[in-house]
């Protein structure tokens, strides 16, 4: 195995041994943190966390990082008028995501990516911007620009504020990736709710009964491989910024 190869077993975690981290001898590594939380009737609770790990797992074959396995409950709070939804507080993932990140600092890893499936995960943004400065600094990844970036590049039709759960991107997502994740149902549970100004406080079942907000009929498989690929190409440019502030 090369210092930039990163194996993937099929149900979405690294199986790299500790020889093979040895040899690749990376500077910088990627965490996935996802959801369990309710995606519609279509695709599974499970959604944001293989969003986030085939993200992550397609960033690391082609980049020199050593992937971690997936964060897999964090802040779905908005989504728990739904059964099946899990959470915990925004200051756990917080205390979790600081923790991982100074275990690998004493293992000598320099920098860390998080990969962030979940929207509602606003407390990684603190995360980060906390690091700034620190011996262990952070991305958060992929940003507004990157999504936009992938969401041109593989033709998304629905705009990003209308595709907000279990649309257009995710289901192609997983329909490229993991086809056999998502159910029959997708092309006929379309639900647009563009005003949602007071989400936070009301939760998602305010605005939608089925729990989805998006187009996900407009979703297709190579959309979902065009979107991959752009990310992909993006996440060069943060493991970049992390390698070069180590040698200056």
């Amino acid at each position: 195995m090369s210092g930039s190869e990163t194996a993937q077993a099929p149900g979405l975690l690294p199986w790299d041994s500790t020889q093979d981290v040895r040899a690749r001898r990376a500077a910088v590594a990627v965490l996935p943190v996802g959801s369990f939380e309710q995606h519609g009737a279509f695709l599974p609770l499970v959604t944001d966390t293989v969003i986030a790990c085939t993200i992550a797992g397609e960033a690391a074959a082609a980049h020199p990082v050593n992937l971690l396995p997936p964060v897999t409950i964090s802040c779905s709070h908005e989504h728990a008028a739904w059964p099946g939804t899990v959470s915990i507080s925004a200051a756990t993932l917080h205390l979790v995501v600081r923790d991982i990140a100074d275990s690998l600092r004493r293992s000598g890893v320099r920098a860390l990516i998080l990969v962030n499936g979940h929207g509602g995960n606003y407390v990684l943004r603190n995360v980060v911007q906390e690091s700034v400065g620190s011996e262990m600094p952070m991305a958060l990844f992929p940003g507004p620009a990157d999504w936009d970036t992938a969401r041109t590049r593989a033709g998304v039709q629905t705009p990003s504020h209308s595709d907000m759960h279990a649309g257009e991107v995710e289901t192609s997502i997983l329909l490229h990736a993991h086809p056999e994740l998502v159910r029959p149902g997708y092309e006929t549970s379309d639900f647009l709710a563009d005003e949602r100004k007071h989400l936070l406080t009301l939760g998602m079942s305010a605005y939608t009964e089925s729990g989805v907000i998006g187009r996900p009929s407009m979703a297709s498989a190579e959309k979902g491989k065009q979107l991959l690929a752009s990310l992909a190409d993006s996440f060069g440019e943060y493991v970049s910024l992390l390698t070069s502030r180590e040698t200056r």
